[in-house]
């Protein structure tokens, strides 16, 4: 039978396809011409969050051999003064917070920063001699942007960029670490390595060649380059660890060792899902910094001048809707924030991540029954729109149905597919099959959701197991984790690594009893942390939520609700 008379495809409402921020349309075989690719509508709010902030005080007296610094890390668009806040919305646009309305505001960030969209947004102040303040932009591929702020609208055109920063799981912007005057960056890797990145003043070549200060920075699941926070004019660093511990590292204004030791300076923290840093907020020429609960509520925590802060404040709900904070210290994340369900009928339903543990109502995503005995997989980003791709084998041939096109033939001996994102380091969007041997494969993105590489073996006895199941980052380290299950119900995490030819650690034992479920999946980060989470549907019909935290653990199990059993499977 004909692909196209054998069922309609997904719908056409606007609200539909979101997690794929995009139409579904029919796949294409060999034979049929290519189906173009049409955009809809990102996902939208229906108000924005508002963001109060302490009015803007007498600048507090520094030290007087810093006082001034040009490098002190403030984003101030409207040219008031005051620190402003820059953040990306779930819909996908990037708004600042301005001091001087109090209000959120469309922001632009121009040149490349539509497309590919960025996985990270820093602030670090003013990197050369003009007088506005610079944004970095970080793709998922390595790409560092610098553009200048063009007043409060947005940034002018890209005015340099550089690669390779895919080595890194998180980039800072302290401020001037360095003590000369100039913002600097610092760098973590996957295993813990702390690398300086000292600012030029030079806008062709920004920072000079990087010089390790530092290893045991993994410690940290949230990592901020705070600015100044105690009035010696030198940037500090303040890091969290996943038992919620806080400790700050006041600068030394050193190349060799710009940070001093670190200093405990509370507990509890790990009430937050994300950590950012403020700047001086309220204009005392203070680094200030904000915390976000699950539930979207932002604490405001003013710096007292000691490397410390005082008691907080409620200064904002509704935050559940930012999905990016510029200066956050969290892990940046890239890729699916969604779940499909596919009914009896084989008719799609979409959920969306809000960030806060909970799914949007539902959307029906499909015609009634447009994918009934479909062969399907959600993949977590095979292009650079950060969008889960929907991915479907149809006479052995994979199709991408987002974009209707084919990607690869000879998928028949697979048993089983996903794409639970980036697993070879290169940034793009990968798929893992296993073939009836119980042989698995990588087989690489190319980051056009249209193509892929060879298949790279990677081992045999995966036939072990009745799921394998992965969106991102379960264990905090950034790199694409997945959980493997056994039909006794012992489930096993594989951690990246990142290398192609062994992309998994040996696996780890992390639960049992998950035979209890009949489907599981992840919907990528459901709590607004960066990391990936699980949710399960048990034979009732009850979907639980399971957050994942600390070295790939998994938090207690959250009810989500009843009425799952509608569904035949979870994407």
């Amino acid at each position: 039978m004909p692909r196209s008379a054998r069922r309609p495809r997904l719908l056409g409402c606007t609200a539909l396809a979101v997690a794929a921020g995009m139409f579904l349309s029919t796949p294409a075989v060999a034979a049929d011409a290519p189906v173009s690719r049409v955009e809809v509508p990102k996902r939208s709010a229906s108000a924005l969050p508002q963001l109060d902030l302490p009015t803007p005080s007498a600048p507090r007296v520094r030290n007087a051999i810093k006082a001034g610094n040009a490098a002190d890390p403030d984003f101030d668009a409207d040219g008031d003064g005051t620190s402003d806040i820059l953040l990306r919305g779930w819909d996908g646009y990037t708004y600042a917070w301005l001091s001087s309305t109090g209000e959120l505001s469309d922001y632009t960030i121009d040149g490349d920063y539509a497309d590919p969209m960025p996985k990270d947004i820093l602030t670090p102040g003013n990197l050369d001699a003009t007088p506005e303040p610079e944004v970095l932009t970080l793709t998922p591929t390595g790409t560092l942007s610098m553009y200048h702020s063009n007043g409060s609208y947005g940034t002018g055109v890209r005015v340099w960029h550089g690669t390779g920063w895919q080595m890194f799981n998180k980039v800072i912007t302290p401020g001037d670490v360095t003590g000369d005057g100039r913002p600097d960056l610092l760098a973590r890797t996957y295993d813990g390595e702390l690398y300086l990145y000292e600012g030029t003043g030079n806008d062709s070549s920004p920072f000079r060649a990087r010089v390790l200060v530092g290893g045991g920075w993994s410690m940290f699941d949230q990592l901020v380059g705070m600015g100044d926070m105690n009035g010696d004019g030198i940037g500090d660093v303040v890091g969290r660890t996943p038992a919620g511990d806080l400790y700050f590292y006041a600068g030394q204004g050193s190349t060799s060792a710009p940070l001093a030791g670190r200093v405990k300076i509370g507990s509890g923290w790990d009430t937050y899902n994300q950590i950012v840093a403020a700047h001086d907020a309220d204009g005392d020429g203070l680094a200030d910094l904000l915390g976000r609960t699950a539930s979207g509520d932002l604490y405001y925590y003013r710096a007292n001048g000691s490397g410390n802060f005082y008691a907080r404040q409620l200064s904002g709900t509704g935050f559940e809707f930012v999905d990016l904070f510029a200066g956050s210290g969290a892990v940046p994340r890239f890729g699916k924030d969604s779940l499909y369900g596919r009914d009896s009928k084989g008719t799609l339903y979409w959920y969306g991540a809000m960030n806060n543990g909970q799914f949007t109502p539902r959307e029906q995503a499909s015609a009634t029954g447009g994918f009934a005995g479909a062969d399907l997989a959600l993949a977590s980003s095979l292009d650079t729109d950060t969008y889960a791709d929907l991915i479907e084998r149809y006479n052995g041939v994979l199709y991408n149905s987002a974009t209707g096109l084919s990607m690869a033939s000879g998928w028949s001996k697979y048993t089983l597919f996903l794409g639970p994102g980036d697993l070879n380091g290169d940034g793009k969007g990968d798929l893992l099959a296993r073939d009836g041997s119980g042989y698995l494969y990588l087989v690489p993105g190319k980051g056009d959701g249209q193509s892929l590489g060879s298949p790279i073996k990677i081992g045999g006895g995966w036939n072990a197991y009745d799921m394998l199941v992965g969106a991102g980052d379960f264990s905090g380290d950034g790199r694409t984790d997945i959980v493997a299950r056994t039909p006794s119900g012992t489930l096993y995490l594989y951690r990246g690594t990142g290398n192609a030819s062994a992309p998994f650690a040996a696996k780890v034992e992390i639960g049992k009893g998950w035979q209890q479920y009949r489907t599981m999946a992840s919907p990528g980060d459901l709590d607004g942390d960066n990391r990936a989470d699980l949710v399960a549907a048990d034979s009732s019909g009850v979907l639980w939520r399971y957050s994942s935290y600390s070295s790939g653990q998994f938090k207690a199990r959250v009810k989500l609700g009843g009425g799952w059993n509608t569904y035949t499977d979870l994407y």
